[in-house]
């Protein structure tokens, strides 16, 4: 059985917060932010607005560009999110609740790499025959949990969510392969409301983001090339047949790297973290569906999705891209 992405929503709240903005309460400038990350802007959640309501939201734009359709048959909902609305219960449930799916639910926590994880596990699903159909969604509100008085974490965050129906697609088409690691000598890099004394994801506040940012930026250089490649072999692809590169959005310079390390062209990589800075789980459907949106994707290209992320984790697949009638 050949199994892909049947559709695909996104959405990212309309507030906008530039360079500029901090510079008002950080000490920082415009120039500093992007010449080590590429990015110029995010989007920002209002107050009432929660992971749940972001993945909703995406779900809609599903629907509206796919027809009512589209959730006919999902069973099962997987939401990937580092900030659930609750430990429990699940957003995943309040999504399924909206919608009014008959559908299994639960959150998959596997830091940004979260939605190539719940690919990985709606392929599994669908393949083995659990599921007929998954919704498998990234959503992130982590403007709500970021230190705002930390200038190397504060500029680096923003909200949004993306959400895929994965299926049976014609044979020849759909996920070619998974790639999906973890090394958790590194989980000290990067950690958020730490239990656990060990970890200093409560540092310097409680409930907030801790970044080693040199070292995940090394960690993350190294691990988008290897990954890649280790998808790109598993497909039986060489790099050369991959026609489009959708890396999660965490810094450009990090896209870059990688992008030169694969031999790609410039034309042949989605780069928006300029304007949503990384929304971790969020980030790769929300540059799928804009490079689908710009005609840059057609129906039979081979497509390469390379994330990485706390834990320390990472995740790579390749997908050969149908395009529903």
């Amino acid at each position: 059985m050949s199994v892909g992405i049947l559709a695909l929503g996104t959405y990212a709240p309309p507030k906008v917060m530039t360079n500029h903005d901090f510079e008002k309460f950080l000490d920082t400038t415009d120039e500093w932010i992007t010449s080590r990350t590429g990015i110029k802007e995010r989007r920002i959640a209002d107050e009432h607005e929660f992971t749940s309501d972001l993945a909703i939201r995406a779900v809609e734009n599903l629907v509206a560009r796919y027809g009512e359709g589209a959730l006919e048959g999902v069973d099962l909902v997987i939401v990937a999110t580092n900030t659930p609305d609750a430990l429990f219960p699940a957003t995943a449930a309040l999504v399924q609740d909206h919608f009014k799916l008959n559908a299994g639910a639960y959150d998959l926590l596997a830091g940004c790499p979260g939605w190539g994880y719940a690919l990985a596990q709606a392929y599994g699903m669908v393949h083995s025959g659990v599921c007929k159909k998954v919704l498998a969604v990234g959503a992130e509100a982590l403007t709500k949990i970021i230190n705002w008085q930390d200038r190397s974490t504060a500029v680096l965050f923003g909200d949004g969510a993306g959400a895929a129906v994965v299926g049976q697609v014609p044979e020849g088409y759909g996920f070619k392969s998974f790639v999906l690691g973890a090394d958790g000598s590194g989980a000290k890099e990067l950690a958020l409301g730490c239990l656990n004394p060990r970890l200093p994801g409560d540092l310097p506040m409680p409930k907030t983001v801790y970044m080693n940012g040199r070292e995940v930026f090394k960690f993350a250089v190294r691990v988008m090339n290897e990954a890649s490649l280790e998808a790109i072999q598993k497909a039986g692809l060489t790099p050369e047949q991959i026609k489009f590169f959708v890396p999660h959005q965490a810094n450009a310079r990090i896209i870059e790297s990688a992008r030169e390390r694969l031999g790609l062209p410039v034309g042949q990589v989605w780069v928006n973290v300029d304007r949503y800075g990384n929304t971790s789980t969020a980030s790769m459907p929300i540059a799928l569906q804009e490079a689908l949106d710009a005609g840059q994707i057609h129906d039979g290209d081979h497509i390469l999705f390379v994330t990485f992320g706390a834990g320390l984790t990472w995740a790579a697949s390749v997908l050969t891209w149908w395009q529903p009638n």
